[in-house]
C-alpha cells in the first residue's frame, strides 16, 4: 500500500482516502460480517487427515489487493505468452518431441514421470487445446517485477473464492465500488461456459452439453465444483452418473441418458478411467478414454497436462517459452535448483537452511521445507529425504515477497501474498480474467499462503484506466 519512502502507492490512493474516512468500529463490525457471510454461504474447504475439523471456513480479509490497469496489461502479455508456450509444449511432448530432440530439455525428466501419459501419444484434443483452464501463480518481488512461482495446468482451483470475495466486498461496501472503478470478474462463469463450448468435438450438437465431473462431496474443492456448475448452468456429475452408451459418454437424467460433449473434470488422471488407469477407481468413467480418443468428447483439461505442473519441468520454462514462441520470457521464473543434478544437490545440502525445498509433484503447501523458519530437526529430516530421493525435489531461494495490508484487531498489518490469475484457452483465443485469486499468509512473517496451511484470501482489484 505504501512505497519505501512512506508515500502511498498510486494503485491505493483512492482506497486510502476512502479508508481514512471510515469509523474503525464500523470496519471491525464489517470484518465480522464477512466471516458470517462466508459461513452462511458455505464457502469452505476440506482438510484431509485433520482430526479436529474435516471442513474449515476459508479465511477472508477485506482489504483488497489493488493493481493498476497499466500493471495488469503488462502482466497479461506475459501470462498469455506463457500459456501459449505451455499448450504448444503439451502438443509437442505427445507428438514429435522436438524440444527433447533439440536437447533443450533432458529426456530423463520424462522417464518414469507419472504425470506423462503414454495413452496421449499421437492424439490431438479437439481444437488442439490441452490446457483449457490455467492458473499461473505469481509473486511480486519489486515495484515493477513479478515472477512466476508455479504453473497449474492440470486442475487449477480457487476461482470460486475469487468470485465470492468480489461478491462479498460489493455487498459490504457498495459505495466503495461506486467511487473506485474496478474491472469486473463476475462474468467468469459465462466466459468459462463459452470457452468450454468452443472446444467441443466434431460429434457435438449445435448447442454443446457441458458437465462438471466431481469426485464427490468429500473432495476438498467440492464447494467450487458445485458453485461453477451452478453458475455455468451445467450439470454437476459424479462417475456413477455417467456411462458409455453408443460410443458417447452419457449422463443419467430423468428423461434417460443424455450425451455430454464437454466434460470439465475435477478428477485426477489416475482416477479418470479404471479401464485405462487405476482399476480400483470408483470416481471416473469406464471407457471414457476410448470415447475421448475417438473424438466423442472433450475432456478439460486434457489428460497428461499434469506434466506442466512438475516443478522440475517448471525450472525449464524460460527455455520452453523461447523454444515455442521465439521470444524471451516476459515473466521470469524463480531461480530453481534441480536436486536430481549432483552439483545442485550439493549446493542445496550446503545451504538448505536458507532455501525453500519442494516436492516435484507437491501441491497445497505440503511436502515442503522453508529453511529460515524450520527447526534444526526438520532440516535434518529433509536432508535425509534429499539424499534418499534427490530427483523428487527442487529448491528455490527465499524470496523477498511483497506484502499487502490485512485488517487485524490492532489495525492494518503487512502480510505476504501471491496472485493466481485464471486463464481460459479455446480455439477462439486466450481470455485472462482481470485480477485473479490473491492468497495471503495470515500468520506474521509466514511465506505459506495455502488455505490448508493457515492462509486466507482477499479480493483482487484491477483498476479501470
Amino acid at each position: 500500500m505504501r512505497q519505501a519512502d512512506g508515500a502511498i502507492c498510486p494503485a491505493y490512493r483512492d482506497y486510502v482516502t476512502w479508508l481514512e474516512e471510515q469509523d474503525p468500529a464500523l470496519m471491525r463490525r464489517k470484518s465480522r460480517e464477512a466471516e458470517q457471510f462466508f459461513r452462511r454461504t458455505g464457502i469452505t474447504f476440506n482438510v484431509y487427515g485433520d482430526d479436529d475439523a474435516e471442513e474449515r471456513l476459508i479465511p477472508f480479509d477485506m482489504v483488497p489487493r489493488i493493481i493498476t490497469g497499466t500493471e495488469w496489461r503488462r502482466l497479461s502479455r506475459g501470462i498469455e505468452q506463457r500459456v501459449r508456450a505451455l499448450n504448444a509444449f503439451m502438443h509437442d511432448l505427445y507428438h514429435r518431441q522436438e524440444i527433447l530432440r533439440s536437447g533443450r530439455i533432458p529426456l530423463s525428466l520424462f522417464k518414469g514421470n507419472v504425470a506423462w501419459l503414454p495413452q496421449m501419444v499421437g492424439f490431438t484434443p479437439p481444437g488442439g487445446v490441452y490446457t483449457h483452464i490455467v492458473g499461473i501463480d505469481l509473486v511480486r518481488t519489486g515495484p515493477n517485477e513479478f515472477m512466476v512461482l508455479e504453473d497449474n495446468a492440470r486442475t487449477p482451483s480457487g476461482v470460486s473464492y475469487m468470485l465470492e470475495n468480489r461478491e462479498t466486498m460489493m455487498a459490504m461496501f457498495p459505495e466503495l465500488f461506486a467511487r473506485i472503478h474496478v474491472q469486473s470478474v463476475s462474468d467468469y462463469p459465462r466466459r468459462l461456459a463459452k470457452s468450454l463450448a468452443a472446444c467441443a468435438p466434431d460429434a457435438a450438437s449445435d448447442k454443446p452439453v457441458v458437465a462438471v465431473l466431481t469426485p464427490g462431496i468429500y473432495n476438498s474443492a467440492y464447494y467450487e465444483h458445485a458453485f461453477l456448475a451452478d453458475q455455468m448452468g451445467a450439470e454437476l456429475v459424479e462417475g456413477s452418473d455417467l456411462r458409455v452408451v453408443d460410443g458417447r459418454v452419457q449422463m443419467r437424467t430423468t428423461a434417460g441418458f443424455q450425451p455430454i460433449d464437454v466434460l470439465y473434470r475435477r478428477v485426477d488422471d489416475d482416477f479418470l478411467d479404471p479401464l485405462t488407469f487405476n482399476p480400483q477407481s470408483m470416481l471416473g468413467v469406464p471407457g471414457i478414454m476410448d470415447v475421448y480418443r475417438s473424438g466423442g468428447i472433450t475432456i478439460a483439461n486434457a489428460p497428461g497436462t499434469g506434466i506442466a505442473d512438475d516443478k522440475a519441468i517448471y525450472s525449464f520454462m524460460p527455455e520452453i517459452v523461447e523454444f515455442y514462441t521465439g521470444e524471451k520470457p516476459l515473466l521470469p521464473n524463480v531461480p530453481t535448483w534441480r536436486c536430481a543434478e549432483a552439483d545442485s544437490l550439493a549446493y542445496v545440502l550446503d545451504n538448505i537452511a536458507d532455501l525453500v525445498v519442494k516436492e516435484v509433484h507437491g501441491s497445497g503447501g505440503y511436502g515442503m521445507l522453508i529453511g529460515p523458519t524450520s527447526s534444526s530437526r526438520e532440516i535434518a529430516r529433509f536432508r535425509d529425504k534429499l539424499k534418499a530421493r534427490p530427483d523428487n525435489y527442487i529448491a528455490q531461494p527465499t524470496l523477498a515477497l511483497s506484502t499487502v495490508p490485512i485488517f487485524t484487531k490492532a489495525g492494518l498489518a503487512p502480510r505476504h501474498v501471491d496472485l493466481r490469475p485464471f486463464v481460459l484457452v479455446s480455439p477462439n483465443g486466450i481470455d485472462i480474467t482481470p485480477g485473479g485469486l490473491t492468497r495471503v499468509a495470515l500468520k506474521k512473517g509466514s511465506l505459506v499462503v495455502n488455505s490448508s496451511q493457515g492462509g486466507g484470501t482477499k479480493d483482487s482489484w484491477v483498476l479501470e484506466d
